[in-house]
């Protein structure tokens, strides 16, 4: 079993806390924080602030938190942005489909003025974990029909694993999807000028910056990176339920491929449809529809024998 070690400061470290919190263990061995599950990937947070990622995903997950001394030292800088921005005309970005095995991910930006976000939020607008997606669909309905300025990108399944297979960690696609639906969405604005950006955290700062990097283009400045940005921006909030929306429409699409509703998220239950699906239509069909590195596709095949 392959493992990555980071070390972290105490208020990283409550924020990695904070991160895993639903998805912690009753086992908590003797000098230890928490023990998390996440994405086949065992998470054991020590009090001396060392953190042991075991599994699959090891590498990927602590890719979420490891910072390297150098890019540690602009970390201030870098997520410095005032939450001021938060009550000014700004782009917020979030995305949706990262923890679910069928369908892509989706990522949406949204650039509304004040008296905008004032409309959006009359029309139902607020973080979308507290809704379901038949409400979601309702109001981006709504949200279509008004002149704010947006974008979605959209990370098919083939496209996902062909980059997985170049060793392109989850985050970095995160981070290059927020990117470039920034982009789209200032492109749009054309001269129009916003007060900031705010993105919701989904990695430490100088890790998105660095994956920006990698992938040679040139980092968005005044950015504010914020955990649970969807209930403090009406932009993060609205870019949100965007995401999930064109996400819900992608789901659809596969399931009308497959011939039956495929399940959200990651559990049992989606196990046992990657098993029909391979009995019907073959593994390789798997790429076209799902991210096949979960673990879910190897518990998949172990059912067939």
């Amino acid at each position: 079993m392959g493992q990555t070690v980071i070390k972290v400061d105490q208020q990283t470290l409550d924020r990695i806390e904070k991160h895993y919190a639903n998805n912690k263990t009753n086992k908590q061995p003797p000098h230890t924080v928490f023990v998390a599950k996440q994405n086949g990937c065992t998470i054991t947070a020590y009090t001396s602030g060392k953190i042991m990622f075991q599994g699959a995903t090891h590498a990927e997950e602590a890719s979420h938190w490891d910072v390297n001394p150098e890019t540690k030292k602009k970390q201030h800088t870098i997520s410095s942005a005032s939450k001021e921005v938060l009550s000014l005309d700004h782009i917020g970005s979030d995305e949706a489909g990262t923890g679910d095995y069928f369908g892509p991910i989706t990522v949406g930006a949204v650039y509304a003025t004040e008296k905008q976000q004032a409309l959006l939020r009359e029309l139902g607008v607020k973080d979308s974990k507290s809704m379901n997606d038949k409400t979601i669909t309702s109001i981006v309905k709504d949200i279509l029909k008004t002149d704010i300025v947006y974008s979605t990108v959209t990370l098919h399944n083939e496209r996902y694993n062909k980059l997985k297979q170049k060793n392109w960690s989850q985050v970095r696609m995160k981070a290059w999807m927020h990117h470039h639906a920034i982009q789209h969405v200032i492109n749009k604005l054309d001269s129009t000028k916003h007060s900031g950006i705010v993105i919701d955290q989904f990695c430490e700062p100088g890790v998105y910056y660095n994956k920006i990097k990698a992938s040679n283009d040139t980092p968005h400045s005044n950015i504010t990176f914020l955990t649970k940005a969807e209930s403090q921006s009406t932009c993060v909030a609205a870019a949100s339920m965007l995401a999930r929306y064109r996400f819900v429409q992608e789901m659809d699409k596969l399931s009308k491929k497959v011939g039956f509703e495929l399940q959200k998220g990651a559990s049992n239950k989606v196990d046992q449809q990657i098993k029909r699906i391979i009995q019907t239509k073959g593994e390789p069909f798997l790429d076209e529809i799902g991210k096949v590195h979960f673990g879910n596709t190897q518990k998949a095949k172990k059912m067939q024998s």
